[in-house]
Order: structure tokens, then C-alpha cells, then sequence
């Protein structure tokens, strides 16, 4: 009976972190969460701000004009997003910390400044060039956890990690519901500036993973881009790249249209302005909390049942909500409390962004494994832009909000079937 204890004790002892990988996963997830509230900071300041910026760049601040200019901008800044590929070829280089760090002080310089637009073109440029910085934080921030933590952590690891970008959302909504409202949305964007701090404690407190620096060691770095779409990798980059869009294109319709659905559902209640603002961050709080503890359930599910499986439960369950909150909630005649209450499932079935941090390491060696990460959550996000252009111009001709957004279920439905074409990696270690 003894003899079993023990076993059992050691086979729950988990190996021990060390400083340099405790302040390297905190550098990573600050990161990462200040990331998401930075991405999620425009969508909830885009009225007020195209308000001001559009008359002073020659158009009328019509609803029409701030839907379409909105849609626009969404589609620049994902363009950034998908540009940001550049920094994985740069990290498989010269290390993953220097390079995290490095994205961090891009999209935080860029988010400061956008406080500072006086006009649609400057915010747009802004917006942009911090897409590129923001894009680039989740795959070297995932491949750091990926190959800093010990083999028996680091799938935990990406759930955690994870959780981090919603907790942004979390703290958009708070910053919004406090400053957003009192001081404008020129305020919010300062905030966004905060994350240089992150990047200079990543890049003076965190060593290289010793993954990376054997790697380094023993190959003379070639092509990495050439080698992820070559023969070897082929299959598995271009099925990842197909997965990661369809994940991509539900986060920015039900996440960054979600705001402007609680705001015009309030309103239609009888609710003023700074209510409606008020009861918008309060509903994105609680998408928030969803999508954390999807992020936090996901990875004893997918060492469960496996990370194919998984995904489909959570595409499966996106594809549910999607339509029960934008297309049946977002009609009913008192449907805001539904609409909020649907959106606490959409959060956490949004939390299927945590498999690919998981998942996308355990598929490409070290050499090449920032590139291959770098790229297909690039790749995702042209689509994404593409499909968010035509999401803005669908709202400007049907003049409703939640039918096109509930389209995108489609793609869901689409994703179970590509998800039998991806390897199963569970059980396997991070290849070397």
C-alpha cells in the first residue's frame, strides 16, 4: 500500500521550474495579455474615435461611413497581423527572447501613438504597423513556453499562456468601463504604451531555451521558410495554416464585433450612451472569463482524448454559438440578456486558440519551429482581413449586424472536416 502512494506521489511530482523560466513565462503571458488588450482596445474605441477622425479627414461621421472605415482599418491592422510572419525566420536566428522582446516594443510604440492620430490615415498607418508587432508576440511567446518549460509542464504551459490574451480583452473592458468612459478614447491608446516595460524585463532577465541553443549549436541555419513548405513539412504546414484561419476568422466576428452588438442592444432597451458603453464591458468581461477558462480546461481534454478530437469539440461548440448569440439572441425583442449570456459559451469555446500554442510546437523540429509558427498564424490572418472586409461590407448592405456574423459558423462546420488531415501528437515529445 506504501509502495503505491509513493508511486503515485512521484507520478504527480512535476519537475521544478527554474527563476529564468518562472520570469521568462510571466515576461510571455504579460505580453500576450497586454497584447489582446490592445487588439481588443480599437474595437471597443472604433465609434468614438472614427467620430472624431472622420470629419477632420474630409467624410461625414455617418453610421454607414464609421461601419465601413471600421471594417477597413479591422482589415489594415490584420494585414499587419499576417506581415508579422517576418519575425520567425529572425527568432530561429537569433534566439527567441531578443525577438519577443522586440514585438512588444513594436506594438506598444505603435499603440501609443495612435493617440496622437489626427486624422483616419494616421490612425490607420498606426494600426497597422502595430498589427505587425502584435502579430509576431503569440508565436515567439508560444515557442519560448513551448521549448523553456520542462516536457511534463509545457502543455499546461500553452493553456496558461493562453489565458493571457483574454485576459487582456479582460482588462480592455476594465480600462473602458474606468478611464475609456471618463477620458476618451485618446486615454485608451496610451494605455496600450505600457507593454515597453514587459520588453526590457524579457530582454535582461530571460535566457535563450536550451532547446533552442543546442539546436543553434549544431545546424548551420539554412532556409527555415523553404524547409516548413518543402517536402517534410508540407502536409502538416498547410493544414495548420487552414485550421489556424478558421480559428481566426471566429475571433473576429464574434470577439470584435461583440461590443457593437451589446451597445446597439442596449440602446434598443432603453439605455443611454454611457450605459450601453458601460454594459458592453461588463458583457466583455464576461467573454473574457469564458475564454480563460476554455484556455485552462483544454489541455487535460487534449491529453485526454487527443488534440484532433478537441478541436473538434471546440469548433463544434463555436459554430453553436456563434449562431445562438448573433444569429437568434441578437433578434429577439428583449434579447440582450440572452445576447450576454450566450456569449460566456462563445468565450469559452474560444478558447480553442490554446491547442495550436500546445499543438504547433509538438509538429516542427527547433530549427524550424518559430518560422512554421510565425507563418501559419500569419497565413490565417490575410484571410482573416479578407473576410473582415466582407463581413463590414455584408453589415453596410443588409443593415444588420448579426446575420453576417452568424454566417461565419459556416467555416466551423468546414474545420471538422480538415481537422482528420492533421497529425496526432498526443503522448509524443517536443521533437528536437
Amino acid at each position: 500500500m506504501s509502495s503505491t502512494t509513493e508511486s503515485t506521489r512521484t507520478a504527480r511530482r512535476r519537475t521544478p521550474l527554474n527563476r529564468s523560466q518562472i520570469a521568462g513565462f510571466w515576461g510571455a503571458w504579460a505580453g500576450w495579455t497586454l497584447d489582446g488588450m490592445d487588439s481588443f482596445i480599437y474595437a471597443l474605441v472604433l465609434t468614438p474615435a472614427l467620430t472624431e477622425l472622420l470629419p477632420r479627414s474630409g467624410f461625414q461621421a455617418t453610421p454607414a461611413n464609421i461601419g465601413l472605415a471600421g471594417s477597413i482599418l479591422f482589415a489594415l491592422f490584420l494585414v499587419g497581423w499576417g506581415l508579422s510572419f517576418i519575425w520567425g525566420p529572425l527568432a530561429d536566428r537569433f534566439g527567441r527572447t531578443k525577438v519577443l522582446a522586440a514585438t512588444i516594443f513594436t506594438f506598444a510604440i505603435f499603440t501609443g501613438l495612435s493617440a496622437t492620430a489626427q486624422s483616419v490615415y494616421a490612425l490607420a498607418i498606426y494600426r497597422f504597423l502595430a498589427g505587425v508587432g502584435i502579430g509576431g508576440e503569440w508565436a515567439l511567446a508560444g515557442t519560448y513556453v513551448a521549448e523553456a518549460w520542462p516536457e511534463d509542464r509545457r502543455k499546461m504551459g500553452a493553456g496558461y499562456l493562453q489565458t493571457g490574451y483574454y485576459a487582456g480583452f479582460f482588462l480592455a473592458a476594465a480600462l473602458n468601463y474606468t478611464i475609456g468612459v471618463r477620458f476618451g478614447w485618446r486615454a485608451m491608446f496610451l494605455t496600450g504604451a505600457v507593454p515597453v516595460v514587459i520588453a526590457i524585463m524579457v530582454l535582461l532577465r530571460v535566457k535563450e531555451p536550451e532547446k533552442w541553443k543546442k539546436a543553434e549549436a549544431r545546424v548551420v541555419h539554412a532556409k527555415p521558410m523553404k524547409e516548413i513548405l518543402g517536402p517534410g513539412y508540407r502536409r502538416r504546414t498547410w493544414v495548420a495554416c487552414v485550421l489556424l484561419t478558421i480559428a481566426i476568422v471566429g475571433l473576429w466576428a464574434g470577439a470584435v464585433y461583440e461590443p457593437s452588438a451589446v451597445i446597439q442592444l442596449a440602446l434598443k432597451s432603453g439605455m443611454d450612451k454611457a450605459g450601453a458603453i458601460k454594459t458592453a464591458s461588463l458583457a466583455t468581461g464576461l467573454l473574457s472569463i469564458g475564454t480563460i477558462l476554455g484556455c485552462l480546461a483544454l489541455p487535460p481534454m487534449a491529453e485526454w482524448i487527443g488534440r484532433k478530437k478537441t478541436l473538434a469539440v471546440y469548433f463544434a461548440g463555436m459554430a453553436v454559438t456563434i449562431v445562438g448569440s448573433f444569429g437568434w439572441a441578437f433578434y429577439l425583442p428583449n434579447g440582450l440578456a440572452p445576447f450576454i449570456a450566450w456569449l460566456f459559451a462563445l468565450g469559452f469555446f474560444g478558447g480553442n486558440f490554446a491547442l495550436f500554442s500546445l499543438w504547433l510546437p509538438e509538429q516542427f523540429e527547433t530549427r524550424v519551429r518559430a518560422t512554421a509558427f510565425a507563418f501559419c498564424t500569419s497565413f490565417g490572418r490575410f484571410i482573416g482581413a479578407g473576410v473582415n472586409f466582407l463581413l463590414g461590407a455584408a453589415v453596410l448592405h443588409t443593415h444588420t449586424l448579426g446575420l453576417p456574423v452568424a454566417l461565419t459558423a459556416v467555416v466551423f462546420v468546414v474545420g471538422l472536416f480538415v481537422i482528420p488531415f492533421a497529425p496526432e501528437t498526443r503522448g509524443e515529445v517536443l521533437p528536437q
